[in-house]
């Protein structure tokens, strides 16, 4: 559930802490009082767009923070498995917002603005004002179902558009085949003209690499020759180091016998004189076998061209060109086989068209199966919600064609009147139906996902009277087991509060601020007297608001 919420410097808010309970958290106040900005500023902490405008004037930043006490173990794993740890069972959720960025932190580790919505998703469900307008649009109605059906067809589902995937491959692989019958010849042609080009190359991989270290070895040859005859006249010809090293090694030999330490020395520099001569002699060995030779030079260069020419066709290695040719004469040979080709094609669509026809009907079965259960449901909350005679339904109907959610069309069916046939939702509900359709479908859905936290922004748009009573009943009974946030202007719903807050306006030295208080009992009543009265209270109203109270406690205390 969300234990609290902490605001500072968004919009009209310079700062505010409010600390929600369990069941019926209800938000009331004047129109333009600031609540819209209570579910802005927790619509912000789960990640979605944080327009510069909500900035207060004059603040460096604005700070939205959420905390989450988390006890439901699958929940837990859930978030384990988005590698989010609740730190003693809380998740604390905030974002930082400033004029040129916004920055969103999970237990103060900072995340993506997807990850917050994902881990949102999990905890919280958040009706706006206008979301019920989206049962107007039918393809709406697949997605209700398909998330009230979600861990029946979770596996179904993935398996489904796998299969539809292959099944394109396939398709958009024939499509091709049969525009490339045109050209055929000519293109049969110019891949064998390729393929030979490769295999007469007769390509070794790594040979590139030693024909660059032969070609740039023959290329630099002259002054190879030049560096290492200096270096042999210097080590081994006339006047040279060997020379120069011999002269002294005979000058400390002729005295070694005088002194010891000379001796040792003199062994030293017969090991030298004997490295020297050995390098010497591998040096002008070496000389002697590197001689220039032009038609060596020539050949090396040719394939050198070759070689690269064809790695700049086909990829930019000997490995990527030897590919390329394993894939030429695979389509060289689909083309050479054209008619054989095709039917395998067929064969394979066909095979495909069946295995996704058969997933696509099971998918199907999965969901009119739980719309069964779905629309009765539905119907049980919406009796509750003042709805008498209704009749509430779901249709089917097969699009005729395949897709990665399979082929069905779904759209819930209504008839609110006796002797009346069922008809679309867009056809039939007023913008008050509407909002308690969704509410009866929020409330099913927050059961089977086992959100905690559910909250409504002016759910009760377009009803009053009898009906207004039963939807404030119907959220006291979702709040024994469910947390419910809910901003209402309605006094029979802000009657039912087990936590009533109060969202004001202020002006203080010509700057206007939203604060946001817990009501009191009597508070709460005076409350209701204002959202009864209007400018206006008298005593009569304050009676009838305290009556409204008294009802509302004794209806809760029956549940």
């Amino acid at each position: 559930m969300l234990v609290s919420l902490h605001v500072k410097n968004l919009a009209l808010m310079e700062e505010a802490e409010v600390e929600f309970g369990n069941g019926l958290n209800i938000l009331s106040g004047e129109t333009g009082a600031g609540k819209s900005i209570i579910i802005g500023s927790i619509n912000l902490a789960l990640g979605e767009k944080a327009p510069k405008e909500m900035l207060r004037e004059q603040s460096e930043y604005a700070l939205v923070e959420l905390v989450f006490r988390v006890e439901n173990q699958e929940q837990v794993r859930q978030l384990k498995e988005m590698d989010i740890y609740p730190e003693n069972d809380e998740i604390i959720m905030s974002r930082k917002i400033t004029a040129s960025r916004s920055v969103g932190k999970i237990n103060s580790e900072t995340v993506s603005a997807s990850c917050m919505k994902n881990v949102a998703a999990l905890l919280i469900d958040i009706h706006g004002q206008h979301e019920h307008q989206s049962l107007l649009h039918k393809r709406k109605h697949l997605e209700i179902l398909d998330e009230y059906a979600a861990e029946q067809l979770k596996n179904r589902k993935d398996i489904l558009k796998k299969c539809f995937q292959e099944y394109q491959q396939i398709l958009e692989e024939q499509k091709q085949a049969l525009q490339d019958g045109e050209g055929r010849e000519r293109e049969l042609s110019f891949l064998e003209y390729e393929i030979q080009e490769i295999q007469e190359a007769d390509l070794i991989p790594g040979e590139d690499e030693e024909l660059e270290l032969s070609y740039r070895k023959m290329a630099n040859s002259r002054r190879i020759m030049e560096a290492a005859g200096n270096a042999y006249e210097m080590t081994g010809g006339d006047d040279s180091a060997t020379e120069q090293i011999g002269r002294a090694l005979r000058e400390l030999q002729s005295v070694a016998e005088y002194d010891p330490q000379l001796g040792e020395l003199s062994g030293q520099l017969e090991e030298i004189d004997d490295l020297l001569n050995d390098f010497n002699r591998e040096l002008s060995s070496y000389m002697s076998e590197g001689e220039f030779d032009e038609e060596t030079f020539y050949e090396a260069e040719k394939r050198l061209d070759l070689v690269n020419h064809l790695k700049e066709k086909f990829g930019g290695s000997i490995e990527s060109v030897l590919q390329a040719k394993e894939e030429k004469e695979k389509r060289s040979e689909h083309l050479r086989d054209y008619e054989e080709y095709l039917t395998e094609l067929e064969e394979r669509l066909s095979g495909a068209e069946k295995l996704l026809q058969k997933i696509t009907d099971e998918v199907s079965k999965i969901r009119q199966k739980c719309a069964k259960k779905l629309t009765r449901q539905v119907k049980e909350a919406l009796v509750e919600l003042n709805f008498l005679d209704v009749n509430f339904t779901m249709e089917f109907k097969d699009t005729g064609k395949f897709t990665a959610n399979g082929r069905d069309e779904a759209e819930f069916l209504i008839t609110t009147n006796p002797g009346e046939p069922l008809k679309p939702l867009a056809k039939v509900a007023s913008g008050g139906e509407l909002s308690r359709i969704m509410l009866a479908i929020k409330t099913i859905l927050a059961e089977s996902d086992q959100i905690e936290t559910l909250i409504f922004d002016e759910i009760d748009t377009g009803i009053s009277g009898r009906t207004a009573q039963m939807v404030a009943e119907k959220m006291n009974v979702i709040g024994r087991n469910h947390q419910i946030i809910c901003i209402t202007h309605l006094p029979q719903i802000a009657a039912m509060a087990d936590h009533h807050f109060l969202i004001s306006k202020n002006v203080v030295r010509n700057a206007t601020f939203s604060n946001i208080v817990l009501l009191e009992e009597q508070e709460s009543v005076a409350e209701l007297a204002r959202m009864l009265g209007g400018v206006k209270i008298t005593d009569t109203v304050l009676e009838s608001a305290r009556e409204m109270k008294e009802l509302a406690f004794s209806v809760k205390s029956k549940i």
